[in-house]
């Protein structure tokens, strides 16, 4: 819930229970429905780009003073033109691994959204990353249910200091092209060790809401699943927040997502419309189901600080330093030899490549972000400001001969490629919602004749859309991973000219690269990097900041090493190995291990050692020391190896991290918690956590593949309760 207004909680809870007492039948189904009505909703979005002009409205009750909700996605930054800041998308912001900066993010964001008129923010995506090839990898932090958790919740208590946070898309979300089709099947023990921890860390961090997903768990749609809405969120997990559908086509059947636990429609008036107040009539819906979404909405309403934020916090100063740290701190520096990097700033450089000279921010689905012309600093002009004036040159790599050319008369070289929109992102299929359109009124009452043999056809013609739809709005996932030939082509030629020769990759999932990293010297991860990505780039090359980014996914030698992924799939099976968890299972070294990332400074860990106190979390400290001659930070983590004597259980796991920044000769003792709940498995039988009896190793290192210092912690079996 946002942070309180003056009065606190009892203050809110007394006066959403006088609300709902004034409120009639009518307006409390109102008020469970976007304030737009549909047709005309659709119109504003194709005829205006609606989204990026201005915030779904929800809630507002004039008679009442209640101005409602004011809708605005944002997991980049806020997507309204008019000056927001474009921040590095959530994947490359969990490659910093930095909990505080993810915070003061977070409550950027809600600053300016405020700034726009908005108040309610959909930036936290924690749907985890089973498969580097969705399409909306970019969106969320990575593999791991603890660094989604951890990431998740800090985005989520930046945003409650000024707004609503909406965390989604619950649950089990991870492939683009199927989204309105796919049954994931998952085992109830599967569904509470990786994919809902990471919600569960966010609904205590405060959320105020939660957006249900378009695909169907075992069987049922997310938007009407009475497990996932109200036994697992609501009772299990205590929410007391409102779930919202995910957008224009979240539910099926109204009154049983309504019953499952569902709140509120959005954006438009839509299926809810079309079905509630007849079934409130006849004593279908209970009028008590309706007044529990009623008060939740009215709680958080009410719970939205007070108060304007002036335009002028849109892209301020502050928040493009915030840009700048995020874009720094996420570049991960995969492969240095022999030391290549950091380049001399006076030397002659050839950057060469498609992706240096445009504003690369991410895709073109709902999360993307306007900035204004001339705002984004491209990787050539970062490069170019930060060099000795003349000494950074450009070709496009377009026309091979002139690359290799310009590589071959400059001291090194830097290839900036990867992917971008056109590869990778957002993607709807229309022949997929077309039926759902057929439950919609006519655009027209004069159509009502003819609507339902128009909406059959409507419905079969685009059935035959593409997966890949082309415009503006394309990509979806992604079934080749490796980079494309054209720019493989590019790679070897240059590097065959110029030894010298850094690869810089822009994107937002993995990529495969063992057609050539192992001619390249050096090879860093840029990511999607934002509006100072640019900048960025030019201080980690020229060595005025070390890398510090590490991995938020694994990348193996081959594709076969990930599982299988489908994405016209109809009915896929989640069980629990994917990522580092599957290449240890399977005996597959990493190309580059999950949390993997070098440095220009060099790094010591001693004296680890771990306490488990009554009543109290994990308790692991460990004495880091700079032993380099260049200030740095570095990533600390914290694995796990199980007794897994009582059932299968992957052989190693993250439960911890924690980031540090240490100047040349500098030490300090890094202590981190660890919650129990992380090291437990989950029983069927008892529905219950529990801490497997026996020897817990735990080893405190710098990646999954690193045997870092070993830490032996004997338990007695435990039970950690739901």
């Amino acid at each position: 819930m946002p942070a309180s207004p003056e009065g606190g909680a009892e203050a809110i809870e007394r006066r959403a229970w006088d609300l709902l007492a004034q409120l009639s039948s009518a307006e409390k189904l109102a008020l469970l429905e976007g304030d737009t009505d549909f047709w005309p909703g659709m119109v504003d979005i194709a005829s205006r780009d609606a989204s990026h002009v201005h915030p779904w409205p929800a809630g507002a009750v004039p008679r009442l003073g209640l101005t409602g909700l004011q809708f605005v996605d944002g997991p980049r930054g806020v997507v309204l033109k008019g000056g927001a800041t474009t921040f590095p998308p959530p994947i490359a912001r969990g490659a910093c691994w930095d909990v505080d900066l993810e915070e003061r993010i977070g409550a950027a964001m809600a600053r300016e959204a405020r700034a726009f008129g908005a108040n309610w923010l959909a930036a936290v995506c924690v749907n985890l990353l089973r498969h580097p090839g969705w399409g909306r990898a970019q969106e969320t932090y990575g593999e791991d249910p603890v660094r989604l958790g951890a990431l998740g919740a800090a985005m989520t208590r930046g945003i409650q200091r000024h707004a609503v946070a909406c965390v989604k898309h619950f649950a089990l979300n991870s492939i683009d092209s199927s989204r309105f089709l796919v049954d994931v099947q998952v085992s109830e023990r599967v569904l509470h060790e990786l994919y809902l921890p990471h919600f569960r860390d966010c609904v205590e961090a405060g959320a105020g809401s939660v957006m249900s997903a378009y695909n169907q768990v075992n069987g049922m749609w997310c938007g009407q699943h009475p497990q996932l809405l109200t036994a697992i969120l609501k009772r299990r997990w205590g929410f007391r927040g409102f779930v919202v559908t995910d957008f224009i086509f979240g539910v099926r059947d109204g009154l049983a997502a309504l019953l499952a636990g569902q709140d509120l429609e959005m954006p438009f008036r839509m299926i809810f419309a079309g079905c509630l107040e007849a079934a409130l009539a006849d004593g279908q819906l209970p009028l008590d189901r309706l007044d529990d979404a009623v008060l939740r909405l009215l709680r958080v309403q009410l719970a939205v600080p007070p108060g304007t934020y002036p335009a002028s916090l849109r892209g301020c100063a502050e928040h493009r330093a915030l840009a700048l740290e995020a874009a720094t701190k996420a570049m991960v520096l995969l492969k240095n030899d022999p030391a290549l990097l950091p380049l001399d700033p006076g030397r002659s450089l050839a950057v060469i490549g498609p992706l240096a000279a445009v504003a690369n921010l991410g895709d073109r689905g709902s999360s993307d972000t306007r900035p204004e012309p001339g705002v984004v600093v491209t990787p050539l002009q970062g490069l170019q400001a930060a060099a000795a004036p003349g000494s950074v040159r450009h070709a496009s790599g377009e026309g091979l001969q002139e690359a290799v050319a310009l590589a071959a008369d400059c001291d090194a070289a830097l290839l900036v490629l990867g992917l971008d929109w056109r590869l990778e992102g957002e993607h709807i299929h229309p022949g997929d919602i077309a039926p759902i359109l057929r439950q919609m009124p006519p655009p027209h009452p004069l159509l009502q004749r003819w609507w339902p043999p128009v909406a059959r056809a409507i419905a079969a013609i685009t059935s035959y859309g593409s997966a890949r739809q082309g415009g503006d709005f394309a990509a979806g996932d992604r079934t080749d991973l490796a980079l494309p030939a054209e720019q493989v082509a590019l790679i070897q030629a240059v590097v065959a000219a110029n030894p010298r020769t850094v690869v810089v990759l822009m994107g937002g999932g993995a990529i495969l690269m063992e057609a050539w990293r192992q001619a390249v010297p050096a090879i860093l991860l840029l990511w999607y990097p934002g509006e100072r990505g640019g900048q960025a780039l030019a201080d980690v090359v020229f060595g005025r900041v070390s890398p510090s980014g590490r991995l938020p996914f694994a990348i193996p030698t081959h594709a076969d090493h990930w599982p299988a992924f489908e994405p016209r799939a109809r009915q896929v099976r989640y069980d629990l190995w994917h990522g580092y968890r599957r290449l240890q299972r399977d005996g597959h070294p990493a190309a580059f291990p999950f949390g993997f990332g070098l440095s220009y400074a060099t790094f010591q860990l001693r004296d680890a050692v771990a306490k488990l106190a009554d009543g109290g979390p994990l308790q692991v400290a460990v004495l880091v020391s700079n032993t380099g001659a260049l200030a740095s930070e570095v990533v600390v983590q914290v694995y796990v190896e199980p007794p897994g004597l009582a059932l299968e259980r992957p052989r190693r796991t993250l439960v911890g991290f924690g980031r540090l920044a240490l100047e040349p000769g500098g030490s300090q003792r890094l202590c981190l918690p660890i919650p129990l709940r992380r090291l437990a498995y989950f029983d069927e039988a008892t529905s219950h956590f529990w801490l497997e009896a026996g020897p817990h190793r735990l080893h405190v290192a710098q990646h999954s593949e690193d045997e870092g210092l070993v830490v032996e912690l004997f338990c007695a079996a435990t039970d950690l309760g739901p």
